[in-house]
């Protein structure tokens, strides 16, 4: 084990968003001050942060100012400039590493990385020209054009039927560097949190079974409905990633379960994920401090999950019940009522739609209750799919 950074030491974080306001709360439970770099002025994480450094990520007076206090640095999104995260390991631990942050900041070199280390990839092929659309074979259609860079919750992604749309998807996203994918008929979306420290030591959470709506999560379902042996592979392929990567800190790994049974990964993040947020309150330890304790060289803590739960991602859009009217706060108490469901409201002060405003995470003995559970709030927030679940 490396140095310990002990409690009561100051960590630093880049990204101001919900992930960085969970972080600040597990680390500062740990005893330590979190400074957050961050641009916005009232973001979530700086709200909650000791200190908030209020600069662009490639800001030299901002980065000094971080490096000056933080004994080391993580970051709370993946798109954190790799030159930031390499300027702050000159004087302290960065966690993850520039290297391994690039390689899943860009999926082009994610594919690469992912299939010439033998980890099972839908197939694809890269869009950097029109000479790369000419070539591109006809069985990647219907397909996904994905932008190379920047995309997330559905952003920077346009479907594709035939072969004569890829040319106008890839106009259509500005001719930057994309990857078409095939769409391969699934029976699931799973993902997988692993964390490793400095020296290889390494956990994994519970499999989650993942839904999207419009792109965007909408429920982790914990532990996911998987056979015990598959939700045992996907657990040792996501370790398995995080040590080709050299990883160090808190990584997740999404991956397509297809419907003959097999895996694919679909792609990584360098970062804590929506979809680990069930491991707040049914873990006895979360994906956010663990990341913490692998930042600060501490000992790992016990993944075990104590619980069933159910995720239920709470968006912008219920804060607009009535087609036209203004913002309305949701009434609450129609989560609290269910004594075992627990609320999580990120502190943004302007709701929009698609805007992911806080969770709720919906515990149980069994998951057939949690579940129960997650279908009662679904409906009483006016959060489309209930009856889906």
């Amino acid at each position: 084990m490396g140095v310990i950074v002990p409690p009561g030491a100051w960590l630093g974080l880049l990204g101001g968003g919900q992930l960085g306001r969970m972080f600040c709360m597990a680390a500062q439970s740990l005893g330590y001050k979190v400074a957050v770099l961050d641009p916005g002025e009232h973001g979530p994480a700086g709200s909650v942060a000791d200190r908030h450094i209020r600069s662009d990520y490639l800001d030299p007076a901002g980065l000094a100012e971080l490096a000056a206090l933080a004994s080391a640095a993580t970051t709370e999104f993946e798109n954190v400039p790799a030159v930031a995260l390499e300027f702050l390991a000159r004087t302290a631990r960065v966690c993850p590493a520039a290297d391994s942050v690039a390689i899943a900041q860009d999926r082009i070199r994610e594919k690469a990385f992912l299939a010439s280390h033998g980890f099972s990839v839908a197939p694809h092929a890269v869009l950097e020209s029109e000479e790369d659309i000419r070539r591109v074979d006809a069985s990647l259609c219907p397909g996904i054009v994905k932008s190379a860079r920047m995309g997330y919750d559905g952003k920077g992604q346009i479907r594709v039927t035939t072969h004569g749309e890829v040319a106008p998807a890839w106009t259509a996203m500005g001719g930057i560097p994309c990857i078409i994918e095939q769409l391969v008929p699934l029976a699931s979306e799973i993902s997988v949190i692993v964390a490793r420290t400095e020296d290889g030591n390494a956990t994994t959470w519970p499999v989650a079974e993942n839904h999207h709506r419009d792109g965007i999560l909408d429920i982790s379902i914990v532990p996911a409905r998987v056979p015990a042996a598959l939700a045992a592979e996907a657990r040792a392929v996501a370790s398995a990633i995080a040590a080709k990567l050299d990883y160090r800190g808190v990584l997740c790994v999404e991956m397509f379960v297809t419907r003959q049974g097999g895996l694919i990964v679909n792609e990584i993040a360098p970062r804590p994920h929506n979809s680990g947020h069930f491991s707040i309150d049914a873990c006895v330890t979360s994906q956010f401090e663990q990341q913490a304790r692998v930042l600060a060289g501490l000992p790992l803590g016990d993944s075990r999950q104590h619980e069933p739960a159910v995720m239920v991602n709470l968006l912008g859009d219920i804060w607009f019940a009535t087609a036209g009217a203004a913002a309305r706060e949701p009434d609450w108490t129609r989560v609290l009522v269910h004594p075992a469901a627990k609320l999580h409201l990120y502190g943004k002060a302007e709701p929009r739609r698609g805007r992911k405003m806080g969770h709720v995470t919906c515990l149980a003995p069994t998951l057939s209750a949690a579940l129960a559970t997650a279908r009662a709030i679904k409906r009483d927030l006016g959060i489309p799919g209930a009856d889906l679940l």
